[in-house]
C-alpha cells in the first residue's frame, strides 16, 4: 500500500495516538490468513463493468472497524475520509480508492448470505484455543438484552416482528437476546445464540456448551437447568445461583450466612461471563440492534463476539505494548 503525501506527513515523529496504538494491536492479533481463506471462496472474481472489486482484505478490515467503532455504512465510508489511521489500517492508498458505503453493504450481504458471521467465530475460536488461550473446561452461561426501536413511524407502520418484549424488575424492555457461553477460566465465548428478548434463557442453556464441561455456572435464571430433558445426561456440576427469596426465607441465621458465603463464591466465578458483554457494550458501543430481524443482527452478534475474544486477549497475541483503551 501507498501513502498519499498527506497520510505520510510527520508519520515517524509525532506520538501515537490510542486508536493507532489499538488498531497495530489487533492488526497482530486477528487471524487475517485464516478469514481471508474462509471468505475467499465466496469473494467475486469480477468487478462492475471495466472495474476491478476492492481487495478481499480491505472489506474485510473496513466491517471490522465498523464494528470496533459501531459505525453505520454511510459512517464509516466517511470515517475512511476523515481519518488518515483507518485508511491505513484498511490499506486503502488515498481517498479515490475508498469504497462507497453500497459496497460496504454489500460485502455485509455476502458475509449474511453465505452465513459466514459464524464461521469467522469459530475460526477466531480455534485460532485461540491453537495458542492456548480458551482451555473449554467448565462453562458459564448467561444472556443480556439488547434494545431494538419501539417506534411504529417507519413504512411497515409497525415494530419488528422478531423482536419482543419483556419484564425484568419493574422495567420493560423491548429487543432481543444474546445468550452467550463463556470459558471458566479465560471468559472468552464459545457459543452464541441469539432470540427474541421474551424467551426464557434456561430454555437455551444447553445451546451454550461444548459437552465437555466438568462445571455449569448460572444465574438464578437458570434455577431448574439440571432439570431439563436437554441436560439430563450432563455429567457436569451445576453451579446456579439461589433465588433471593429463598435465601430470605432461611430462618436460622447461621444457615443464611452459610449459603450467602457460597452465593458469593458462585457469584466471583460468574463474574466472567460479564466481561463480554462489558467489551461489545462499552468497548465497541453496540447499545442497540441495527437492523431488523432476528438473522441479521444475530451475525453481527457473532462477529462481534469474535472481536471480543481478540480483544480480551490482544496483549498476549501482539508484541505491541501499552495500555490502552479504545
Amino acid at each position: 500500500m501507498q501513502l498519499t503525501f498527506g497520510d505520510a506527513e510527520d508519520l515517524g515523529q509525532r506520538k501515537r495516538t490510542r486508536r493507532e496504538v489499538f488498531l497495530a494491536e489487533m492488526e497482530q492479533g486477528v487471524p487475517w490468513k485464516a478469514l481471508l481463506a474462509l471468505i475467499e471462496p465466496h469473494y467475486p472474481k469480477t468487478g462492475r463493468p471495466g472495474r476491478q472489486p476492492y481487495a478481499l482484505e480491505t472489506m474485510l478490515r473496513i466491517h471490522f472497524l465498523q464494528q470496533w467503532y459501531a459505525l453505520s455504512d454511510p459512517a464509516m465510508e466517511e470515517a475512511l475520509y476523515d481519518t488518515a489511521v483507518m485508511r491505513r489500517f484498511a490499506r486503502i492508498g488515498g481517498l479515490s480508492d475508498i469504497p462507497d458505503e453500497t459496497t460496504i453493504l454489500n460485502f455485509r450481504r455476502l458475509l449474511e448470505t453465505h452465513g459466514l458471521a459464524r464461521s469467522i467465530f469459530e475460526r477466531v475460536n480455534a485460532h485461540l484455543m491453537r495458542r492456548g488461550l480458551s482451555l473449554r473446561a467448565g462453562t458459564i452461561v448467561d444472556a443480556t438484552i439488547i434494545a431494538a426501536p419501539s417506534s411504529t413511524k417507519n413504512a411497515e407502520g409497525a415494530r419488528d416482528p422478531e423482536m419482543h418484549q419483556t419484564k425484568k424488575g419493574n422495567q420493560w424492555h423491548f429487543g432481543m437476546k444474546a445468550h452467550i457461553g463463556v470459558d471458566e477460566f479465560s471468559g472468552l465465548v464459545h457459543h452464541v445464540e441469539c432470540t427474541a428478548a421474551n424467551v426464557a434463557d434456561v430454555t437455551q442453556a444447553h445451546r451454550l456448551l461444548h459437552g465437555r464441561e466438568d462445571t455449569i455456572c448460572g444465574d438464578s435464571g437458570y434455577t431448574g437447568v439440571d432439570r431439563r430433558e436437554e441436560l439430563r445426561g450432563a455429567d457436569a456440576a451445576f453451579l446456579i445461583a439461589e433465588k433471593p427469596s429463598r435465601l430470605r426465607a432461611m430462618k436460622s441465621a447461621r444457615d443464611r450466612r452459610r449459603w450467602l458465603r457460597w452465593e458469593q463464591h458462585k457469584a466471583s466465578v460468574r463474574a466472567k461471563v460479564e466481561h463480554p458483554f462489558r467489551v461489545v457494550k462499552r468497548q465497541f458501543g453496540y447499545a442497540k440492534v441495527r437492523y431488523r430481524g432476528l438473522l441479521k443482527n444475530a451475525q453481527q452478534m457473532l462477529v462481534l463476539f469474535a472481536l471480543s475474544n481478540l480483544w480480551m486477549v490482544r496483549r498476549r497475541l501482539s508484541p505491541v505494548a501499552g495500555n490502552v483503551r479504545l
